[in-house]
């Protein structure tokens, strides 16, 4: 499928907060909200990375796919923690690059992998992962059934995927789901005509977990929003002044959302139907 001019800008957006994301200030950023110093573009922290992992059976010879991996959060740390294997995809180059440098710094090269390729056109064959991931990836395209589709014909019949992903809740009023769709991740409801359970029904998995992490993802929000503010005066240089305000309002939109229940984020474990 090609991608849309809207997913092309997403990518080109996401190569600039890639080539910035290494800068201390922004590291320390996201060191306060998730706990952890990759560069990441989800909103996982390090417990959920664990829990992740857990959920997943990562050990030593278990081979994980980790899809949208950007610059290796939190496939890289998945692997260094549990000694699996590791393959990240993503789209642009530009995170998997950054991805590469941590995995040699991290001393986990010979275990991992990275291949630039769209999530619903992987280059792998067919049955070749013990496991799935993606955070907060869903949410972010406008194929997410060919996505899952993808992951499917990858993961072994024995296999399993977790991933966490942000919605916009179902009955909302005309103006409540406005301001859902200002606060949620641009395509948060594309192709979503039918809950995350049915659309994983349908392109064939079975849902075997579901854990509501909303009262989570608000925490971390209200951390992104402290952090900016106390980090002010580093990042403004950074970012330029009209670009942090942008970024501080866009955090506060966000977390309204939250706070009223417009917004959902669930962790979600699949097997192969």
């Amino acid at each position: 499928m090609a991608l849309t001019p809207a997913e092309i800008a997403k990518q080109e957006r996401f190569a600039q907060i890639y080539a910035r994301s290494q800068c201390s200030a922004i590291l320390s950023v996201e060191r306060r909200v998730c706990g952890c110093d990759y560069g990441g573009n989800s909103w996982t922290t390090r417990d959920e990375a664990r829990r992740m992992a857990e959920l997943l059976g990562l050990e030593p010879g278990v081979r994980l796919l980790d899809v949208g991996a950007g610059a290796g959060w939190p496939g890289l740390y998945m692997a260094k923690e549990t000694g699996c294997e590791a393959m990240l995809v993503d789209l642009p180059l530009t995170g998997l690059q950054i991805a590469t440098d941590r995995a040699a710094k991290d001393g986990i090269s010979e275990r991992c992998g990275f291949a630039v390729a769209d999530g619903t056109q992987m280059p792998f064959p067919n049955a070749s992962f013990d496991a799935v991931s993606h955070s907060d990836i869903l949410c972010c395209l406008q194929d997410k059934r060919g996505v899952l589709e993808a992951c499917r014909r990858v993961i072994r019949e024995t296999g399993r995927m977790a991933f966490t992903v942000i919605w916009i809740a179902p009955g909302l009023s005309r103006a409540d789901h406005r301001r859902a769709l200002d606060g949620a991740p641009e395509f948060a409801e594309v192709e979503v005509e039918v809950d995350y359970p049915t659309l994983l029904g349908r392109t064939g998995w079975t849902v075997i977990g579901s854990t509501d992490i909303t009262e989570a993802y608000g925490s971390s929000v209200r951390r992104q929003l402290r952090a900016d503010r106390d980090l002010k005066d580093d990042l403004e240089p950074l970012l330029g002044v009209a670009e942090f305000a942008e970024r501080q309002a866009g955090w506060q939109s966000e977390l309204g959302t939250i706070e009223d229940g417009l917004v959902r984020r669930n962790l979600l474990v699949a097997t192969p139907a």
